[in-house]
């Protein structure tokens, strides 16, 4: 039973037995007392002074003195004010510690067979690029909301739409088809979708110099961007590929297979994975015919010019393009249709999508046209929006090859672990296998810890050199310290010291060891508010003020030195127990701890 319910039912028996009235739990109010006071929990006695009739110093100080006599949990209390601060008796904290032993996923709800069913999309990448850094937010954010909210107790489908079709597409593959001369993965050595990256960037290039030469003829520079010849055949070449012309439909397949096997290998060293990819291309024909069946119903018009739309002025917004004249269709068409095949694939309780806050409109018009159109999770669907990352130097274009490319961001970040950890000596003395698999997870503990500490819904700039150092609030810093209790208790193994299930009752606990008890035991709390506030950084933060209340403790107290048997055995539990919270946490994020460093 937790402290906090045992205090909470010791209070509502203190109110009877002085005032001769029952109150409500929701009135008890307790709260961690505040540091400055003597205490672990305050209970604030205001919202009983109708029951006592009594003032608060004088209702405060009985019902302290009841519970001194009555509750073997109290070990003594104060009172400031209408304050009632509450000591917990030593035994009660190691029982605590016992029960947070015991279960080893403590904190995280196993999803039972009918729990409610949440749908997570976040990636959503073009296939005319890699993926860069801002993609790595989205990922990292993704993944680590799919395993917060499957802690809370939901199953969770994780899934990626992937944006294969359009005319951004049909730029790369032009510029492969005209300046390629056959280049492939296989015969360049590059990465299928770094290689289509760089035709896009290309295109962009060629288009640049034709309209500057156009110009250069006297043209405005809107009629020198109409007339390029360039554009003009990515034009036609969306048609063909729209009317399935067999030859621009081989070279869109083989030039996407090129990329996924690339945003395959991104995927995996950033240590992400989808329960279902979706394409537009497969989805985009579906949202049309969504459209048109939802225009027959009367819940769109269409114009004279045969280009359907939504009303939206009821809800306070504007007229909402769905189909274009010629019968194209649009983003919000394509998302549409994917919801359909979505809806159709699983029982969907709750749609997550992770996009970037340059789209809140875009959620907040599908949000409604889902509604309108039947979806049953349409009007509660989350747009979990974040803000931009950018890095010291500014901002990032992708055709003009200005972006952080994703895969030299992982490359950089594991260098720049494995040489700072070199220059620590934190490699000295093992393999060049276990050293190149530490510097792994710590480059990449570094950059997820650096990127999910930060409010999501902030515009961050990220520093990879901050975000590596061994202090301060990082990666890096909470890794070492698991290894480090890790460490502590290889030794104590050695020294054939086994920690029992149930701890030692009679030992004194010091107020540093009591604080983290109390702080392990807010775990479950702290995941439960991830999970409704969709916040990934409320766990980060949470894990590094753990490890540094943790490493306050390991300075000033003997672990192993310790002569109290009883003690030592308590010491050795309670950082077992930090440890495990940690990589508990951390896991959560998508973050490996090394078990030396």
């Amino acid at each position: 039973m937790k402290i906090e319910n045992k205090i909470e039912a010791s209070v509502i028996e203190a109110v009877k037995a002085l005032y001769g009235q029952d109150v409500p739990a929701a009135q008890v109010q307790l709260q961690k007392t505040k540091k400055e006071f003597e205490g672990h929990l305050t209970l604030v006695v205001f919202p009983l002074l109708k029951i006592s009739r009594k003032s608060p110093e004088q209702t405060a100080q009985e019902i302290g003195a009841y519970l001194k006599e009555h509750e073997t949990a109290i070990a003594s209390y104060n009172v400031i004010k209408g304050f009632l601060n509450l000591t917990i008796a030593s035994a009660c904290w190691v029982e605590l510690l016992d029960s947070i032993h015991a279960d080893e996923r403590y904190g995280l709800t196993e999803a039972a067979p009918d729990a409610p069913l949440v749908m997570i999309e976040y990636s959503s990448p073009n296939t005319n690029k890699p993926l860069h850094l801002g993609h790595v937010r989205n990922n990292l954010l993704g993944n680590a909301l799919a395993n917060i909210i499957a802690a809370n107790g939901n199953r969770v489908v994780k899934t990626n739409i992937v944006n294969d079709r359009g005319i951004h597409i049909c730029k790369s593959m032009l510029a492969w088809k005209k300046y390629g001369g056959g280049e492939t993965p296989e015969s360049s050595g590059k990465k299928g979708d770094h290689l289509v990256g760089d035709y896009y960037v290309a295109f962009d290039k060629h288009y640049k110099a034709e309209v500057s030469e156009l110009m250069a003829q006297g043209m405005t520079k809107e009629e020198a961007e109409a007339a390029s010849p360039l554009m003009k055949e990515a034009r036609e070449m969306l048609v063909k590929w729209e009317a399935g012309d067999p030859e621009v439909r081989a070279l869109w397949t083989m030039m996407n297979g090129w990329v996924y096997a690339g945003f395959d290998e991104t995927y995996k060293k950033l240590g992400v994975s989808f329960d279902k990819i979706y394409y537009e291309s497969q989805t985009y024909l579906e949202g049309k015919a969504k459209v048109l069946e939802g225009l027959k119903k009367g819940l769109f018009y269409q114009k004279e010019d045969g280009s359907v739309w939504a009303d939206l002025t009821p809800e306070g917004l504007d007229q909402k393009l769905l189909l274009r004249a010629d019968g194209t269709s649009v983003y919000m068409t394509q998302d549409i249709g994917t919801a359909e095949q979505r809806f159709s694939d699983y029982p969907i309780d709750k749609m997550v999508y992770v996009v970037g806050n340059e789209q809140n409109y875009h959620f907040q018009v599908l949000s409604i046209l889902l509604d309108k159109l039947g979806f049953e999770w349409g009007k509660s669907l989350v747009h979990f929006s974040y803000g931009m990352v950018e890095l010291p130097e500014g901002k990032m274009k992708s055709r003009e090859g200005t972006v952080v490319d994703a895969d030299d961001l992982i490359e950089e970040m594991v260098q720049t672990a494995r040489e700072t950890s070199g220059e620590l000596g934190k490699l000295d003395g093992i393999s060049k296998e276990e050293a190149d698999d530490i510097a792994r997870i710590v480059g990449l503990g570094a950059l997820k810890y650096f990127i999910l500490k930060v409010d999501a819904r902030k515009n961050m700039t990220f520093n990879p050199k901050e975000s590596i150092d061994f202090n301060g609030n990082t990666g890096p810093f909470i890794q070492y310290t698991y290894a480090r209790i890790r460490s502590i208790l290889r030794k104590a193994a050695e020294a054939g010291i086994a920690i029992p299930a149930r701890l030692p009752e009679n030992v004194e606990l010091s107020e540093k060891e009591e604080g983290l008890i109390q702080m392990l035991a807010d775990f479950s709390a702290i995941v439960r508010q991830a999970g409704t506030d969709y916040s990934p950084s409320v766990i980060a933060n949470y894990c590094y003020d753990l490890v540094k209340e943790y490493n306050q403790f390991y300075h000033d107290f003997s672990i192993l030195r310790e002569e109290n048997a009883d003690l030592k055995l308590f010491r050795l539990a309670l950082s077992q127990n930090v440890g495990k919270i940690v990589r508990l946490g951390m896991g959560l994020l998508g973050i490996e701890v090394p078990e030396r460093m």
